[in-house]
């Protein structure tokens, strides 16, 4: 019997791909692994009822074309409800989801929308690209998109490149919960090939940590 590909394995895969098959130089890669502790104040999820929620984590990808028109990303998101009807509780429900940006913005700070690609503002026009897959098992989704240059919230691509580039910026997904944002991570540029494919390296084994331990927990309850 098959097995489902794991979403984040998948993304793992694009990423490694991406260095195998793009020119060197033709675009500037970057990531963000999301995590509560990086909300400011940091998210503790739990459930309406007070009880306990899984803590919500993702990773997420981008490419910066060569001619600094484009920024496309993918990221992949688990234990936040994508539909509303992935798990009983309201309280992981995703409301939106943003690009947030400003000079003054550090990994512990907080700044402005300058791109929203889930719900208000929605910036993703010129055209609008966003895909949202919820999982088809479990809880969490993926969501891929592509700022373009005319867009932003009050703001452009170009204007916002020097924050990007700089890290100065994050990715954040808001929920019910949380409508200031459960799960974040600050957008960086990419290390050399050799050190993001450590890097791969030790998401990939952090998954798998956190599904063996996951199982394990589950077997002994």
């Amino acid at each position: 019997m098959l097995r489902r590909p794991r979403p984040l394995l998948l993304v793992l895969f694009m990423v490694l791909f991406a260095f195998v098959a793009t020119p060197a130089q033709a675009v500037t890669l970057l990531f963000a692994d999301l995590t509560n502790a990086q909300e400011n104040p940091p998210a503790n999820p739990t459930t309406a009822a007070g009880g306990f929620r899984p803590a919500s984590f993702g990773t997420a990808t981008f490419a910066l074309n060569d001619a600094r028109t484009a920024l496309t990303f993918s990221s992949t998101v688990f234990n936040i409800d994508f539909t509303g009807s992935q798990t009983p509780d309201r309280n992981d429900n995703l409301t939106v989801a943003h690009i947030h940006a400003s000079p003054n913005v550090t990994p512990k700070t907080n700044g402005p929308v300058v791109w929203g690609f889930i719900g208000a503002p929605f910036n993703d026009t010129n055209p609008r690209d966003v895909v949202v897959t919820p999982f088809s098992t479990g809880v969490g989704g993926t969501v891929s998109s592509k700022w373009d240059a005319p867009e932003g919230n009050n703001t452009t691509l170009s204007a916002q490149l020097s924050n990007v580039l700089g890290g100065r910026s994050y990715i954040n997904f808001h929920t019910v919960q949380f409508p200031g944002g459960e799960v974040r991570g600050n957008i960086s540029v990419a290390p050399e090939p050799s050190t993001w494919l450590l890097w791969i390296s030790g998401v990939a084994g952090l998954y798998g940590f956190r599904r063996l331990h996951t199982r394990r927990s589950f077997e002994t309850n």
